[in-house]
């Protein structure tokens, strides 16, 4: 039975409170939704010189949007650069919307190449260091769902002279930000220099990036490139797609995938494979495109395609999640498994008798001592971009000493916060004067949130004398 007349007391902890979980919880999609529904958002990095000396690693001249090129672009000269196949190729399947990335990635943000605008970020051998902030900005995105497309090239390949190659930036991503440094991928970039290979791919005939709607991969190309060692230990989902002549299991892997968080991860070993020998006047290329002794294209396309989550095999939902598959976001959403994913105050997520769940055994309690308390219930959670519909519902119990009908003593605020903490909005403010018996059903609309990482907050509020609770139970955010 609902209700308490006495103040509640906190004898200890029944479920320790712990740190705010700053990159959120991403729900894996159960459903693909219909190709072309909503264009694969694919963002290629040209902020960390890929165009230095012969590299000229771009879709498109036209920058952010190649478009403005050619709109319909039916050849790959049709758009100037190296890697204009690559992106033709994606433009011509209406699938695709695609765009380059000139200056510093960011996640969360309000920019138009912000990494929370896509679902997949391609950079193409990278040759200036990450900053800390793009590091977190990346590691997050993938966390939270992005695909990520990491293109080597052999060690020593500084084409601007700045004392760092793509080998060393590549491996300073994974191993030096905040987000993850714990080998998050479950590989390692080789400081290697190959001169020549064509690196082959395993017997797995439903692998989605070597049997996918681009084609079949049988072979791939090094041109002066390097590999990668796995550590399986360290991220089971590791996986060597092309080895190195001589090589497989853990070492000399070619091409490879992995996921983080939410996210998936592809890593190729040289950039001679994707460049299509046609680009800005003055640079030396390679047709590796093209290569009659490789399947280099479809291999790219085919990544390109499992990273955005476009294959047959389902996907993550992308760091911006802009197709958006029905789903309910919130982890642990009925307190079941205890203090998992939520972050709150001592005692606040509890089994206690004192109170009732609506369900389970496991219940929300906040405040209810009698005494000056302030207690928090909060989980971060991405909302995709692409989602109309973000349904907040949760049941709520309040209970009070007080006697008053006209003073809100105490109160639960429930808000919505950014990664920073400022409050955003306020959904609702309840009190002492909202007692009543039973569990009540509150609903409210975060779609104006969609395509942001936000806070959920509860906070309950209680003066000095006299207890009331704020129970809560059985949480919800439904997406559509």
């Amino acid at each position: 039975m609902l209700g308490l007349t006495g103040p509640r007391y906190r004898l200890g902890a029944v479920l320790a409170g712990f740190t705010l979980v700053a990159t959120g919880v991403a729900v894996q999609a159960t459903a693909t939704p219909a190709a072309a529904a909503t264009p694969h958002r694919i963002l290629f990095d040209d902020g960390h010189a890929e165009e230095a000396g012969n590299a000229d690693w771009i879709i498109s001249t036209s920058k952010p949007d190649p478009l403005s090129q050619d709109s319909s672009p039916s050849s790959e000269t049709d758009w100037t650069g190296a890697l204009s196949s690559w992106g033709v190729a994606l433009q011509k399947t209406g699938d695709y919307s695609l765009k380059t990335a000139t200056s510093a990635l960011t996640y969360g943000g309000s920019s138009a190449t912000d990494l929370s605008n896509f679902d997949t970020l391609v950079l193409p051998e990278p040759n200036t260091l990450f900053t800390t902030a793009e590091k977190t900005a990346i590691m997050t995105f993938v966390k939270n769902g992005g695909g990520l497309f990491m293109i080597s090239d052999h060690t020593g390949a500084d084409r601007n002279n700045d004392g760092e190659d793509a080998v060393e930036i590549l491996n300073d991503l994974m191993t030096n930000n905040s987000v993850d440094s714990t080998d998050p991928f479950g590989f390692s970039i080789d400081s290697l220099s190959i001169s020549s290979d064509y690196p082959s791919a395993i017997s797995d005939s439903s692998n989605p990036v070597l049997h996918g709607s681009f084609g079949t991969v049988t072979k791939s190309l090094i041109a002066s490139g390097t590999t990668a060692t796995l550590k399986p230990a360290d991220n089971s989902a590791v996986k060597g797609l092309l080895y190195r002549t001589g090589y497989s299991g853990n070492t000399g892997a070619f091409f490879a995938t992995s996921t983080f968080g939410s996210g998936r991860v592809a890593f190729w070993g040289d950039s001679s494979p994707i460049d299509d020998g046609t680009g800005q006047s003055g640079n030396t290329l390679y047709d590796g495109w093209n290569d009659s002794g490789a399947t280099n294209a479809a291999l790219a396309l085919n990544a390109t395609e499992w990273l955005a989550g476009a294959s047959s095999s389902g996907g993550g939902s992308g760091g911006g999640s802009g197709t958006c598959t029905a789903a309910q976001l919130l982890g642990n959403s009925g307190f079941e498994s205890g203090s998992t994913t939520w972050s709150a105050s001592s005692a606040v997520i509890t089994n206690s008798s004192s109170q009732s769940p609506r369900s389970g055994s496991y219940y929300a309690w906040l405040d209810g001592y009698g005494s000056a308390t302030t207690d928090t219930l909060a989980q971060t959670v991405t909302i995709p971009s692409g989602c109309t519909t973000a349904a907040l519902s949760f049941y709520l119990h309040v209970d009070t000493a007080e006697t008053t009908t006209s003073t809100a003593y105490d109160t639960l605020k429930v808000q919505v916060l950014n990664s920073s903490g400022t409050v955003l909005g306020t959904l609702a403010t309840y009190s002492n004067l909202n007692a009543a018996s039973g569990y009540t059903q509150r609903s409210f609309s975060l779609a104006s949130y969609a395509g942001q990482t936000v806070t959920l907050k509860f906070t309950g509020t209680e003066g000095s004398t006299l207890q009331t609770s704020f129970v809560l139970d059985d949480t919800a955010l439904n997406v559509s």
